[in-house]
């Protein structure tokens, strides 16, 4: 009866998938993203917000934002605080200009609203429609670039350089003298081959398998550690319902809603097309269907997010690694937010996995997300250009909302300069100047 019901909600059979499929799917996508209940407050906790409330937040905001996008879209896309928001959140609005975090999460919940009317305005739905096929393409893409850099970075892969930004690390380290395996860098390599070869064989599950081998081996090495399981829930208390709107509206802080709702919708929308194009869920125009709720779904948990006390919550680029392991309705979805649910009170257990047993399903899910590139027309240069400038730009800048961005003003620029401006979509070129202005008012 019960699968009875799930088939029913989120039509497993149309979409070519079961219950066991979305579930492992879910666990995926949960296991790649799980990091964010610990970094997140970690890092708004810097503005003096409690840590214990942050977290308690962050879990109940991706539970509800996940919940609306399974039960309502029916996509498998996982939302959480967004990385990079919560950084701007924290070191360019409160602690760089002196703005209390109350007033901060007062502009999270504007910028919320306004894409709550946005949406229901259909003016992000006439945005996302309006992208050109080679442009939803290269985001695909960049966005497969963009998830590699961050799995190599995050596992010590690569490293820091002062003469060329980046540069590969060491598999040894040297310890008083002596030359030691640089375990953490090879176990990421280990389960990245792991995946791979497992996935080759076709073996279900390769991902969570990988992830869970390897945690198993850093845990017998001490390289991580089980601190129990189970912990109490903090209390919400100091940072619920605790925005202020005083001095909210002056122009830098205008300013500030406007850049939290700029760099929200282009990270949600490159997300959001990506994602859905490894998935096969784009439509024959290249459009995503149901795509008003969807959006609804995301701007709903902004606004939540807020009066709960974090940062703008968005759509997930790991939820690819869900999709990549069989996940195509909401039920995928659906299940992060029962798992971000349980680490209210099983926090132990999402600390115990290391960055470096997650990297490997991101970098995989680069190689597969990376095939986009495959289908923009590269013989014609007003259109591989852009493309071009979109997917270097996310890994280049380290921003999925400066590389949309080159994106748009490339596309509009080169057409102009081309003699082709009636191939560029209105709603394209009001984007491309507002990024312009964006970049030459506000900086990047």
């Amino acid at each position: 009866m019960a699968h009875s019901i799930l088939e029913r909600i989120f039509k497993l059979s149309e979409n070519q998938t079961n219950v066991r499929t979305e579930i492992l799917a879910g666990l995926t996508t949960f296991l790649t993203m799980c990091y964010i209940v610990i970094v997140n407050p970690a890092i708004l906790s810097i503005t003096g917000m409690d840590f214990g409330a942050v977290f308690v937040a962050t879990c109940i905001s991706a539970a509800i934002g996940c919940f609306i996008m399974g039960f309502l879209a029916n996509y498998p896309i996982a939302l959480a605080p967004g990385m990079g928001l919560n950084a701007y959140f924290t070191f360019s609005v409160v602690k760089g200009m002196g703005v209390s975090w109350q007033i901060a999460l007062a502009a999270v919940f504007v910028s919320g609203v306004i894409f709550i009317l946005f949406s229901f305005f259909k003016i992000r739905e006439m945005l996302v429609n309006a992208l050109p096929m080679s442009l939803k393409m290269a985001i695909a893409a960049g966005i497969g670039l963009f998830l590699a850099l961050i799995a190599l970075k995050g596992s010590g892969v690569v490293i820091a350089s002062e003469a060329t930004l980046l540069k590969m690390n060491n598999l040894y380290e040297i310890k008083d003298g002596i030359k030691t395996p640089n375990l953490p860098v090879i176990f990421a390599l280990l389960g990245f081959f792991m995946m791979v070869s497992l996935d080759y064989f076709r073996v279900r599950g390769a991902m969570i398998i990988s992830i869970l081998l390897i945690t198993v081996l850093a845990a017998m090495c001490g390289l991580t550690q089980f601190d129990g399981v189970v912990s109490a829930v903090p209390s919400l208390t100091p940072t619920m319902m605790q925005l202020d709107f005083n001095g909210l509206f002056s122009g830098s802080m205008i300013a500030v809603i406007f850049v939290f709702f700029l760099v929200d919708l282009f990270d949600s929308t490159g997300t959001l097309v990506g994602v859905a194009h490894r998935a096969g869920l784009l439509d024959n125009n290249g459009h995503l269907p149901r795509l008003k709720k969807v959006l609804f779904a995301d701007s709903t948990a902004i606004v939540t997010g807020a009066l709960l006390g974090t940062s703008s919550t968005t759509p997930y680029v790991e939820s690819a690694s869900g999709v990549a392991a069989g996940g195509r309705t909401g039920l995928t979805a659906i299940t992060v937010g029962v798992l971000m649910l349980a680490c209210l009170w099983f926090s132990p257990l999402a600390k115990a996995v290391p960055a470096f047993a997650t990297a490997p399903a991101l970098l995989y899910i680069g190689v597969q997300m990376l095939r986009s590139a495959t289908e923009i027309d590269w013989h014609d240069m007003t259109e591989a250009a852009p493309a071009f400038i979109t997917i270097a730009g996310m890994p280049f800048t380290y921003s999925i909302a400066d590389g949309i961005a080159l994106g748009f003003i490339s596309y509009a620029a080169i057409k102009l300069c081309c003699g082709r401006r009636k191939d560029v979509p209105p709603m394209v070129w009001l984007v491309a100047v507002c990024w312009l202005a964006k970049f030459w008012f506000l900086g990047a």
